[in-house]
């Protein structure tokens, strides 16, 4: 198993510090709570997800903490903006963020611990102390606490430029910046009066700690002074994670991450999403569409990590048209599996490559390629009788064990066809979507095909999809999640 480390710019063999125990610590950046999260967020989450399930797929335990921000410039001034206490505020998008982390089936973390918890606010004041005791840090005249960049030689390592080449600009109080405005980053904000009453007392006097200093004291509780993987978006390289770096190795002496893994940006038809140009969508507006929750999720993981992903209404609908491949394919291994036919057949049975693929810096694309190549294989097979139920259940077996780390849950068929005597079996099916179907028949038999084609658009509405096979016809309920 291999990985892209950005620390290194280079694929390098997965090597856990555990490897007896097969003990994983993974760390991943959760959402800050001032906003509902959008795709571009769970482009992110999803990668983080795929990760964990290959990697407890091939048979390591892994113990993952995802933070939340629920104390940072953004936070503090939606919550001012809202008229709202900030836990308050920022309770709502927690809830929502859990939601829609349930919609799309990602696994949730071992712990969600949030900034404001008391434990990591000392915990952060601890560490911010030592940072000044080894001078690392100092207390300007503002009044805040800053990290010295110019004394940690490591400093721009994983974002790969060299600070000698840059032109300082002192010292940066905000959260986020670029390294065009590099400088002595804050690690404890002395309280003004845009933070209302966001405060905590500490040796520098009354405050709040900046955004960096969350992440290094939250991972560094949980999970130990070394983590075997870290994620985030591309856009966390710096000055976050430069930053994460800098504090934890600068209290502890040891190496805080032994691979980085970043997932590039979602785009919206070629462009950065953004409200302005009305390109940027949450969860629950491509849910409205009448997208569901497995779609979102396949249209999200389905190219590598590492390469932009271009979110198009095009690609939702092929993530549709590929999951009723598969819901398809499935219906009909389960059907051969059922006829118990017992003979000796030639067709090849499930092989490692779908993992394989995966192994090899979770290479999402290359491992659907080998599912669809297979999908193709199993149903010329059995188009041409060649499929035995054993070599179908091992089909289904496998299909099980990739679906550990794909987790897309099935869509419901519901299959009717003629009878010996040429009428159709009845339908089983919830009595309204029943009669929908009824009348599409006679519409159908009647060659009233106008009509056929309205109530066909109405089945579709209720999220109910109907295709004509040689035998009949399926009913197919796309998943909600």
């Amino acid at each position: 198993m291999r990985f892209f480390n950005t620390y290194s710019r280079k694929l390098e063999e997965f090597q856990p510090r555990d490897p007896a125990g097969r003990k994983i610590d993974i760390y991943t950046c959760g959402p800050t709570v001032y906003s509902r999260a959008h795709i571009g967020n769970f482009r992110a989450y999803v990668f983080e997800d795929l990760l964990q399930r290959h990697l407890e797929l091939r048979g390591y335990k892994v113990h993952r903490v995802m933070n939340i921000t629920d104390v940072d410039d953004k936070t503090i001034r939606g919550a001012r903006e809202a008229k709202m206490p900030l836990r308050k505020f920022t309770e709502q998008f927690k809830q929502a963020f859990f939601e829609d982390i349930e919609t799309l089936r990602i696994k949730r973390a071992d712990e969600f611990p949030s900034a404001t918890d008391q434990r990591y606010i000392d915990r952060m004041i601890q560490m911010i102390a030592t940072l000044i005791s080894r001078g690392l840090a100092y207390q300007a005249e503002d009044k805040s606490v800053y990290f010295r960049i110019n004394k940690f030689p490591e400093y721009g390592k994983l974002a790969h430029f060299d600070l000698t080449q840059l032109q300082s600009t002192g010292r940066v109080k905000h959260d986020e910046y670029d390294k065009e405005h590099i400088g002595d980053f804050a690690l404890w904000k002395a309280w003004d009066e845009e933070d209302g009453e966001v405060s905590w007392e500490s040796p520098w006097g009354r405050g709040r700690p900046g955004w960096h200093i969350e992440c290094s004291a939250m991972a560094t509780t949980l999970l130990g002074e070394q983590i075997d993987i870290h994620c985030g978006g591309v856009d966390n390289i710096f000055p976050h994670h430069e930053a994460e770096i800098a504090q934890s190795e600068g209290v502890t002496g040891k190496k805080f991450v032994h691979y980085w893994l970043h997932c590039a940006h979602l785009l919206v038809d070629g462009q950065k999403m953004s409200k302005s140009l009305g390109n940027f969508y949450t969860l629950p507006d491509l849910l409205e569409k009448g997208y569901t929750g497995r779609e979102i999720r396949y249209a999200l993981m389905r190219v590598h990590y590492r390469a932009p992903l271009n979110f198009t209404w095009d690609g939702m609908n092929e993530a549709r048209e590929s999951l009723g491949r598969i819901d398809d394919w499935l219906a009909r291994l389960r059907e051969t599996a059922a006829e118990k036919i017992d003979k000796e057949k030639n067709m090849t049975q499930p092989g490692q490559q779908f993992e394989e693929a995966l192994d090899d810096d979770l290479n999402i694309s290359a491992a659907l390629g080998f599912l669809f190549e297979s999908i193709r294989k199993t149903n010329r097979a059995m188009d041409r009788g060649e499929l035995d139920s054993a070599s179908a259940n091992s089909w289904l077996n496998w299909w099980e064990r990739i679906n550990s780390v794909l987790s897309l849950p099935a869509g419901i068929q519901l299959r009717a066809s003629l009878d010996m005597k040429g009428e159709r079996q009845a339908v089983q099916s919830p009595a309204g979507i029943a009669e929908l179907v009824r009348q599409g028949e006679e519409a159908r038999l009647a060659k009233d095909f106008q009509k056929s084609d309205e109530l066909r658009n109405e089945l579709n509405a209720h999220g109910w999809e109907v295709r004509d096979t040689k035998n009949g016809y399926t009913i197919t309920h796309r998943a909600s999640s």
